[in-house]
C-alpha cells in the first residue's frame, strides 16, 4: 500500500513538473506556440530565424501555426491557444480601446511596410492609380492592414475608398486569390509568393506594389498577452533576439541566399518564384532591420486608421506597445 502511494504522488509530481515546466520538451527546448496571420515571404527573417537555427539557439522550439486574419491570431492569443501571434499592430489597439485588462503588447516589428500587390486581370505596364476610379478591389478583411493601407493609398492618388473606388472587405483572406480567379471584383491585392506563382500560371497580374505607393507603415509585429510578459519576459527576449538575428542574416545576405534559406518553408514553389519575390521585397525596403517599434511609427499608423474611419481614439504607446525587448537584443548582438 505504502508502495503503491509513493508510486500514485510520483506520477503527480511529474505531471505538475510538467504543466509547470512551460512546456518544456523532451529536447531541452522551451515549445513557443506562434501564429502568423498568412504564410508570406513577407515574412523572410522569421523563417531564416527558423531555418538557421536561431531559435534553437535561444533554447525556443516554435511549433508555427497559420491563422488566417489577424481577428483569428489575436483569439488565438488572448484565449491561450498560442503564446505570440504576428500580425499588423492594429490589432493590439482594437484590443486595447475594447478595454480588456489582459490586453494583447506588441514587443517586436518585423515588417516595415505593406506586403500585398495589387493585381489586375490582364498585364498593364503603363497602370495608374487613377485607373481605379469605378472600379471594385477585393482589399481583405475590414479594419485590417491590407485594407487600411489600400485606403491610404487610394487618398494619396487622390480617390475616395466607398466614393471613386470600392473595396470590397466580404472576402476572407485566404479565400481571396481564390474570389478574384472565379471572377470576382476587377483587382485583388496578393502576398508573395501568391502573387508570383498566379502571374507566372496567366491567372491575374501584379501592376502595383503598396510598399512602395504607401511608404514606411509598421505593418506586421509580434504581440502577446500582458500576463505573460510579466510572468515569463526571459521567453520573450528570446523570442526577440531570434528575431533580430533573422532580421540582421536577411539584411546581410543575397536574394538566392534568402530564398535557399526559405525554401524549407515553401517547398513547393520554384526556386525562380521565390527570388523574385524577395527581389520584390528587398528593393522596397520591406523588412525592418531591427525589432524596436518606434513611438512615431506608432503614432502615424494609428492616424492611417483613424483617417481610415477605424479608430475612435488614439491608443498610447506605452500601453501598447513595449520596445525593451528590441533595444536589449540590439545591446546584447552588436
Amino acid at each position: 500500500m505504502k508502495k503503491r502511494l509513493t508510486f500514485v504522488l510520483g506520477v503527480l509530481f511529474l505531471g505538475m513538473s510538467l504543466v509547470l515546466s512551460g512546456c518544456s520538451n523532451q529536447t531541452g527546448l522551451t515549445k513557443v506556440k506562434l501564429s502568423e496571420v498568412t504564410h508570406s515571404i513577407f515574412y523572410a527573417p522569421q523563417y531564416v530565424a527558423l531555418t538557421q537555427g536561431f531559435f534553437k539557439e535561444e533554447g525556443l522550439d516554435i511549433e508555427l501555426s497559420n491563422g488566417q486574419g489577424a481577428d483569428k491570431v489575436m483569439t488565438a492569443v488572448l484565449s491561450g491557444q498560442v503564446d505570440i501571434g504576428l500580425a499588423g499592430p492594429e490589432a493590439s489597439v482594437y484590443v486595447y480601446n475594447e478595454g480588456k485588462e489582459d490586453n494583447s503588447v506588441v514587443f517586436a516589428q518585423l515588417t516595415n511596410g505593406d506586403g500585398t500587390f495589387l493585381m489586375g486581370r490582364k498585364p498593364d505596364p503603363n497602370f495608374k492609380w487613377s485607373d481605379l476610379k469605378g472600379k471594385n478591389v477585393i482589399g481583405g478583411r475590414k479594419g485590417g492592414m491590407p485594407a487600411i493601407v489600400l485606403q491610404y493609398v487610394l487618398g494619396k492618388n487622390g480617390l475616395i475608398a466607398g466614393k471613386d473606388v470600392l473595396i470590397d472587405t466580404t472576402v476572407q483572406f485566404a479565400a481571396m486569390p481564390g474570389a478574384f480567379i472565379g471572377g470576382q471584383g476587377d483587382y485583388v491585392i496578393i502576398f508573395e509568393p501568391t502573387a508570383s506563382s498566379l502571374q507566372k500560371e496567366g491567372k491575374a497580374f501584379i501592376v502595383a506594389s503598396l510598399g512602395k505607393e504607401s511608404g514606411e507603415v509598421p505593418y506586421t509585429a509580434y504581440f502577446t498577452k500582458k500576463s505573460t510578459i510579466e510572468k515569463n519576459p526571459d521567453l520573450v527576449q528570446k523570442f526577440t533576439d531570434a528575431i533580430y538575428k533573422g532580421q540582421r542574416w536577411v539584411a546581410s545576405h543575397t536574394p538566392e541566399e534568402i530564398a535557399k534559406a526559405i525554401k524549407p518553408q515553401f517547398p513547393e514553389e520554384k526556386d525562380e518564384i521565390l527570388v523574385s519575390a524577395v527581389k520584390r521585397y528587398q528593393q522596397q525596403n520591406t523588412w525592418k532591420i531591427d525589432p524596436v517599434l518606434n513611438e512615431k511609427d506608432f503614432y502615424l499608423l494609428q492616424q492611417i486608421i483613424q483617417d481610415a474611419g477605424e479608430l475612435d481614439k488614439i491608443a498610447p504607446y506605452e500601453k501598447v506597445v513595449t520596445g525593451k525587448f528590441g533595444e536589449a537584443a540590439i545591446k546584447k548582438l552588436k
